[in-house]
């Protein structure tokens, strides 16, 4: 194999080599490929399949393009076939045009029947609860409805519960990702949008906004503590117990373009999440909420956006 041919393959190899080093998390916060959670699970599964089907063409077109620069390569003496006036193969193009069409198949298939699997959460014998999620520049603000309590830069679930995350935004669009748990979802402003999420085993995760939002966002991250049921109920009480009320002047101040630390609040303005929906414009939300509604109208677009079924968990968590 001649000198530059073997620099390029090298090159080639290198960068995706180290493209999937990045991608393991290793020496990063972004793992992931160490899944801590179901939503994560199924999503890594959706990505090996997609990897080992991808090397289904892969492998063979570098081990095809390595054979024909070798064997075609200009050299004296070089006895490789010449067919110039060679046109078409019927069966060279079914092979590489039918191969790819059924691994897309495959693919869409598998990933179509994962996502839509995941826009609800199992149904198990623990109750799931409802956290408000509304980005802000450059901090997130989260809202525990059933247990009247909210924090700022981080939150705190418990394990093996399913958590229904409703997402907003009272700045520009984010993206709200944890990836050991998950993948992203959008936070828009005027609108609501869902993503369910869980952690099998307690621990400290990492979570941080995927879109950038101005000078603030490499602030835009937040932990995500998964403790017990019981540690769960201890922290809220403790919550309730030292720290302070979050009033709508609070919140209007803490809305303003800034970066801060983490924040408790033993309770926050009733209808906060929704008004701030309606002060964006709303103009995704389906129907108008009476006054005194807690709950989040359901919006038009569907699949994993949107409040489907948040009417319910809002009893639940009640």
């Amino acid at each position: 194999m001649s000198g530059q041919l073997w620099r390029r393959l090298r090159s080639v190899f290198l960068v995706a080599g180290t493209s999937i080093l990045f991608a393991t998390g290793c020496g990063s916060k972004y793992f992931v490929l160490n899944p801590a959670g179901p939503v994560a699970q199924k999503e890594l599964h959706v990505i090996e399949w997609s990897a080992i089907l991808t090397l289904i063409v892969i492998v063979p077109t570098l081990v095809l393009l390595a054979v024909i620069v070798w064997r075609y390569r200009d050299k004296p003496g070089n006895k490789a076939r010449y067919t110039p006036e060679w046109s078409e193969s019927k069966k060279l193009e079914f092979v590489w045009w039918g191969i790819p069409i059924l691994i897309i198949a495959i693919l869409g298939a598998y990933t179509g029947k994962v996502t839509f699997a995941l826009t609800q959460p199992p149904q198990k014998d623990a109750k799931p609860i409802t956290i408000y999620v509304t980005s802000l520049d450059w901090k997130w603000l989260f809202q525990y409805p059933g247990q009247k309590v909210a924090t700022v830069n981080y939150v705190e679930i418990p394990t093996g519960v399913p958590v229904n995350f409703e997402l907003t935004s009272d700045a520009p669009m984010n993206s709200f990702w944890i990836p050991s748990l998950g993948g992203q979802e959008y936070t828009m402003p005027g609108m609501a949008t869902r993503l369910w999420l869980e952690a099998d085993k307690g621990g400290t995760y990492y979570g941080h906004g995927a879109n950038f939002t101005g000078k603030g966002f490499a602030d835009m991250s937040f932990s995500v503590i998964a403790t017990s049921q019981s540690q769960f109920n201890q922290w809220v009480s403790q919550v309730k117990a030292a720290s302070p009320a979050l009033t709508k002047a609070m919140y209007q101040k803490l809305k303003q373009p800034s970066t801060v630390g983490k924040i408790s609040y033993s309770s926050f303005p009733p209808n906060l999440f929704n008004d701030t929906i309606w002060a964006e414009g709303g103009q995704y939300m389906q129907n108008a909420m009476p006054s005194n509604s807690s709950t989040v109208a359901t919006p038009t677009n569907g699949a994993m956006s949107g409040m489907a079924g948040m009417n319910q968990d809002q009893k639940d968590a009640k």
